[in-house]
């Protein structure tokens, strides 16, 4: 299973995605704690969340299952749901931040990787390849990011987003047992199911972006 993960080229691909990691992660999380911030609930930015500083959102081992089996996860941010004016609607908001920031980074940069694309067209250099890459890899592990926090299990930022719409006592019953819930997933992650799930929407999605932004520029 591992021998070709630590090969040259993934390596080499691995120096490539990094800055495009770390800016999704960021990205990813500063929406969270910016949005909780502006909805009246602190927790994250006295924790010194509300940064767009990379390492202050790291978690090792989650960065590391970005970077070799492209999907992860960063430190969860903070949140106070008792804070926010509308519990329910703060903590909707507050989860829906962050992959909805990934989606909008990933249409970003999808627009930018066909302009990018179109005007080096026949060029055979290696800064050009370089760049190529690097953006490449935002829009995928931006995609990434989006589709994997979508999905309704805890830890997950779906799984906020599905309490928040859950009456009363059946979303206290789902926070009661999110640890047990987290479960299904972590199986479903070491038997590949997320993986193979990642594998298929995460570059449909992209190529979705990217056949938009290249119908934009006439590519």
């Amino acid at each position: 299973m591992f021998d070709n993960l630590f090969t040259i080229d993934r390596l080499i691909t691995m120096l490539y995605s990094i800055p495009a990691l770390l800016i999704a992660l960021s990205f990813h999380e500063f929406a969270h704690a910016y949005v909780s911030h502006k909805l009246g609930d602190d927790t994250a930015k006295n924790m010194g969340r509300l940064t767009l500083n990379p390492f202050a959102h790291l978690d090792i081992m989650g960065t590391i299952f970005l970077l070799v089996f492209r999907f992860g996860w960063a430190k969860p941010v903070g949140v106070n749901m008792y804070a926010f004016k509308d519990r329910k609607k703060g903590m909707l908001l507050t989860a829906f931040a962050g992959p909805i920031t990934n989606f909008l980074l990933a249409l970003i940069t999808a627009f930018i990787l066909a302009l990018y694309m179109k005007l080096t067209a026949g060029s055979t250099s290696q800064i050009v390849d370089i760049f190529f890459y690097m953006l490449y890899y935002l829009l995928m592990y931006n995609v990434i990011l989006c589709v994997f926090n979508f999905i309704p299990l805890p830890p997950l930022d779906g799984s906020k987003m599905l309490a928040a719409f859950l009456p009363d006592r059946l979303e206290a019953k789902f926070y009661q047992y999110q640890m047990q819930l987290s479960v299904i997933l972590i199986f479903l992650m070491i038997f590949g199911v997320i993986g193979r799930f990642i594998s298929v929407v995460g570059p449909g999605l992209a190529k979705i972006l990217l056949n938009a932004a290249f119908a934009v520029f006439g590519g």
